[in-house]
């Protein structure tokens, strides 16, 4: 089958960053199944992984955890799927990623796509969507159902234009919060109030002096979309005490987690992997939450998050993706079509 994928770990500008590659079709066997890939998304972890380094793969590796397409085939314990069904999800970062014809992933982290999308549209939202629900409604422990419990409470959501941050709006608003999002260019803060919420502040600045201008004196909820290390220190000023700080971007630096001890702060990390890098007990609640997502936007209580199409994938297009993601200047999500559909 043909693929976009890697033999070296270089910078995106080199054009040996990504080469167009023939590699064996993979068989479905156990829970997997065999996905044509009609669209694919692109996420900061690919250029995580992808960021040189001098390991060299003597197979080219294929990146991707963002996809939506048609099952051609399933594994003899399958139970969630047949060929035919259109799915989407994000995959496992342990196994080969979605930037190819066909891949394997196991039903258990797999759901029905959207009815309502087009497999470019499905394709923007698994990972992103994963990570929010899972930081907001396990990591943060709200209770998505209880509207009225939420009348008040507020969720600080820095980097909220990016594609955790435009579900993460969403969802929240949904749960009855008051979202304060952080934005600095016209065009990011027009994209945030649009998605739902109800202040905007510039992260430029610093969080506290912003967020008193908005009227709030701390918050009870932050999600981090962001870079933590910049922000930790301005976090554990405005955290409220017994609030929840939940992060996704592991720090580079020491911090001291001593500053949360006399507010009794709640410091959480979310890695949408988790459950199946370590095949968890719970992994098939991947499948569920993305059902509900499913069901979200077919009820048009939830959008798509796509803001940029780039064609049909290839290693120049997404070299394209990767650099702009690496730009920091994108919003929402940037999406492929699948090879040759």
């Amino acid at each position: 089958m043909k693929a976009v994928g890697l033999t070296r770990y270089l910078p995106i500008d080199n054009p040996q960053s990504f080469l167009d590659v023939e590699v064996v079709t993979p068989a479905p066997a156990g829970r997997d199944i065999l996905v044509r890939i009609h669209a694919v998304a692109v996420n900061p972890v690919d250029f995580k992984v992808r960021r040189p380094k001098d390991a060299v793969e003597e197979i080219p590796r294929i990146l991707g955890w963002d996809a939506a397409g048609i099952v051609e085939a399933v594994g003899e314990n399958v139970t969630l799927f047949k060929p035919g069904d259109e799915v989407f999800y994000a995959g496992d970062i342990t196994r080969p990623g979605s930037n190819a014809e066909y891949q394997l992933v196991d039903e258990r982290i797999a759901a029905l796509k959207p009815r309502s999308l087009s497999f470019a549209g499905a394709a923007a939202l698994p990972l992103t969507a994963i990570t929010a629900w899972e930081s907001l409604f396990e990591r943060l422990a709200l209770d998505r159902s209880d509207m009225a419990g939420n009348a008040g409470k507020t969720l600080l959501i820095i980097g909220a234009a990016g594609g955790v941050g435009s579900i993460a709006i969403q969802l929240a608003k949904l749960a009855g919060l008051t979202v304060i999002a952080t934005a600095s260019r016209p065009e990011t803060i027009r994209w945030v109030r649009d998605l739902g919420a109800d202040h905007v502040i510039n992260h430029r600045n610093p969080l506290k002096d912003e967020l008193a201008k908005a009227g709030f004196a701390d918050v009870d909820y932050i999600l981090c979309a962001a870079d933590t290390d910049p922000y930790f220190a301005a976090m554990t000023d405005i955290i409220c005490p017994q609030g929840k700080i939940c992060v996704i971007v592991e720090s580079a630096l020491p911090q001291n987690i001593d500053l949360l001890k006399m507010k009794s702060v709640t410091f959480v990390y979310e890695m949408m992997f988790t459950r199946s890098m370590f095949q968890t007990p719970d992994m098939i609640e991947q499948h569920h939450l993305l059902s509900h997502i499913a069901h979200l936007v077919d009820q048009g209580k939830i959008t798509t998050t796509l803001q940029a199409d780039y064609g049909t994938l290839s290693a120049e297009t997404l070299r394209k993706a990767h650099a702009m993601l690496e730009s920091g200047a994108s919003i929402g999500k940037i999406v492929l079509h699948g090879i040759g559909v």
